[in-house]
């Protein structure tokens, strides 16, 4: 086994230890709204609707106003839980990458025939955020920054360039250091139009504005705890607060369980988490370089991701990606100090320069992982009820890209996109536990290795590979 860089040039234990002392467990994004964001009334008893919505994250956002954008005259109705945008929408890193299949490389192991189309139709979705962005003048941070992979290992260089996309300029070790100065990067890919930067929590408050401004009824603190319904008859929201009776639903519920039993064990929950620093001043902005303020992340199995904010603090997360046996979502699972300091750790083997740079905020966020690593559909109910989930960690663009999907499906559309494999095939369940506490801990095991490896893949890896399962951190 070889040390990576990040045991090798672990930076001083007082160093991390200061940099975490006065860290708030809050997420910075949701914090930064918090006297902003619009509060939407609770469901106060029974209603009607044409078409409802199950979960006020990303996907039901788009989902609602794409519905009520081609149907003004319908009734639609969006119900969360809790808060618009508290969970997975609220709480990720910022970026909105154009890949609707969490990577190129996801897209080609599994869909090789589809992987230019794929490419192209992630292309086209992430600029029609932006347009829409632009079109309906959201405050949202967006910045159009593109991506920057870096190898931190002699093996990851041996990576650079194995794709085939023409727009993506590989960097040798003096190239990525004119754009990020960092004495771990020892090359890089710079793809110009993969990646946004935004504000999380801004493009949730945001979406709803516009939702409810065009006339989709938003009621939050009212949780769905039943669907009932069949093909020939309207389908059947129960709430503590009353029922929704609607002609069509649409479940965008993310990680928690869904309302639909077949798909209980499709994803898992799992644990990322994420640290935010206080802004950098003008000379250790310097330091770094890092002027064309592109997204971040390295190509480790278990990598690392990065991002400017708009006023230069320095996001920082990934590497831990944590399943809790029993797959429980808890609010405990969030505090979770060895996954912070390690973070903290890499932070400063990466920038060295920036010693003493303290950070403000430390928190975690739920992916619901799936066996493809990116979203599936589904559907119940004679088409009434269509469902989107397993974004595993990339939805912030991909989400858009499901509203269209569920649009489509519900109008009886048969377009490019419900025609794409990765859309009409459904991956397999994850097992139940304890099969599945085993297989994923000791796949993140392997992943482990692999890195410690020089990216060398054991008998595990290579056969969920030619499975088409696995996990990916």
């Amino acid at each position: 086994m070889h040390p990576t860089i990040f045991e090798t040039h672990r930076p001083a234990a007082k160093i991390v230890e200061d940099s975490l002392a006065g860290t708030k467990l809050a997420c910075f994004w949701t914090e930064d709204v918090a006297d902003r964001a619009a509060r939407y009334p609770a469901l106060d008893g029974d209603t009607r609707a044409d078409d409802a919505v199950v979960g006020g994250g990303y996907a039901g956002l788009w989902t609602a106003i794409k519905l009520k954008t081609a149907h003004p005259e319908r009734r639609v109705v969006l119900l969360e839980a809790v808060r618009v945008g508290w969970a997975a929408s609220g709480r990720n890193g910022g970026f909105c990458e154009a890949s609707i299949t969490h990577g190129e490389p996801n897209a080609e192991a599994r869909w090789p025939d589809e992987t230019g189309t794929l490419r192209r139709l992630g292309h086209e979705n992430l600029d029609a955020i932006e347009r829409f962005i632009e079109q309906h003048g959201l405050d949202v941070d967006f910045e159009r920054t593109g991506q920057l992979a870096v190898a931190n290992e002699p093996h990851q260089q041996e990576w650079l360039g194995e794709g085939d996309d023409p727009e993506v300029e590989v960097l040798d070790r003096e190239a990525v250091q004119r754009r990020i100065t960092s004495p771990t990067f020892l090359g890089g890919e710079f793809a110009p139009r993969e990646n946004a930067n935004l504000h999380p929590a801004k493009l949730a408050a945001e979406l709803a504005r516009h939702a409810a401004e065009i006339g989709v009824e938003i009621h939050e603190h009212t949780p769905v705890q039943r669907l009932d319904g069949s093909a020939e008859e309207p389908i059947r929201l129960t709430t503590e607060r009353g029922v929704v009776t609607a002609e069509r639903v649409a479940l965008c519920t993310n990680v928690f369980p869904s309302l639909l039993k077949r798909y209980r064990f499709h994803t898992v929950p799992v644990y990322d988490y994420v640290l935010m620093t206080e802004p950098l001043t003008d000379e250790q902005l310097a330091s770094i370089g890092w002027e064309g303020r592109e997204g971040l992340a390295d190509m480790a199995n278990q990598f690392h991701y990065s991002r400017l904010t708009k006023d230069n603090r320095i996001l920082w997360g990934g590497y831990d990606a944590v399943y809790f046996a029993g797959g429980r979502i808890k609010r405990e699972h969030e505090d979770r100090m060895e996954s912070h300091r390690k973070l903290a750790s890499h932070f400063f083997t990466t920038f060295p320069q920036l010693a003493g740079v303290k950070f403000t905020h430390r928190w975690a966020g739920v992916i619901d992982t799936s066996t493809r690593f990116c979203a599936f559909f589904g559907q119940a109910h004679g088409g009434r009820v269509q469902y989107v989930a397993g974004f595993t960690g990339l939805g912030v663009g991909a989400t858009h890209f499901a509203a269209d999907v569920l649009l489509d499906r519900f109008e009886g559309r048969v377009t490019e996109r419900t025609e794409l494999e990765m859309v009409k095939q459904v991956p397999l369940p994850f097992p139940p536990e304890p099969a599945a506490s085993i297989g994923i801990n000791l796949t993140r095991w392997s992943l482990d290795r692999a890195d410690h490896n020089q990216g060398k893949r054991n008998v595990l890896l290579k056969t969920l590979d030619a499975l088409g399962l696995g996990f990916d951190s």
